[in-house]
């Protein structure tokens, strides 16, 4: 009985040791709460406010067509499509009425657009064809642009994104200018008109008078 009891303390004091021998466990658990701690610590450092946040200005939009083409990128040149109208639906601007009805283009991201087209075509397929609804803070700002574009104008915009590169496209040859039509062939020149006959010379008369008493 005695030996039993002995190994049987033996064996309690092996399961305990084992159970002991896991620090790494526990260091990792101990660890992950720290950093947690950290965390709350960090947010609650953030003074309280009260109150709702509220949006001061944002930029919407309406898909209309998705586009079946690559993923619109920053940083790429876009060829684009474009009318736009004022919110009471006169119309300012349109690719459309341009000189050959070509649409722009213009690097995405390098402030040569408005902000509103800068960010207005995240998210969209080359081929595809959305309405923006912008804000004049993304657009011509407070004081507009006058005389075509009065103060805090909202805009509102039909965007195709017709293709993207990462070089601007070339320039489509300018079609050569039609030939002047050729002058009609002059008529023919008659044969030179004969030479007028000269009257003739009348007879030479005599220088002296005839002598009437010579009869």
């Amino acid at each position: 009985m005695t030996f039993k009891l002995c190994s049987l303390a033996l064996l309690a004091a092996t399961a305990a040791t084992a159970q002991t021998s896991k620090p790494a466990v526990h260091h990792a658990t101990t660890t992950h709460h720290a950093a947690t701690a950290r965390t709350s610590a960090k947010v609650s450092a953030i003074p309280h406010v009260p109150g709702i946040p509220k949006t001061l200005y944002a930029l919407k939009y309406i898909d209309i067509r998705i586009g079946k083409g690559p993923l619109a990128e920053t940083h790429k040149w876009y060829t684009v499509h474009y009318t736009g109208w004022f919110p009471d639906g006169t119309k300012f601007d349109s690719s459309f009425d341009h000189p050959g009805g070509e649409p722009i283009v213009f690097p995405c991201g390098a402030r040569r657009v408005i902000v509103g087209w800068d960010t207005g075509f995240e998210g969209m397929h080359v081929g595809g064809k959305r309405r923006l609804f912008v804000p004049y803070q993304l657009a011509y700002g407070e004081l507009g642009d006058p005389p075509r574009m009065p103060a805090k104008a909202n805009l509102i915009f039909d965007v195709e994104l017709v293709a993207q590169s990462d070089t601007p496209p070339e320039p489509k040859p300018e079609a050569a200018p039609a030939k002047p039509a050729e002058p009609e062939a002059k008529p023919a020149e008659s044969a030179q008109p004969a030479t007028e006959a000269k009257p003739e010379t009348p007879a030479a008369q005599p220088k002296t008078p005839p002598n009437p008493e010579s009869k």
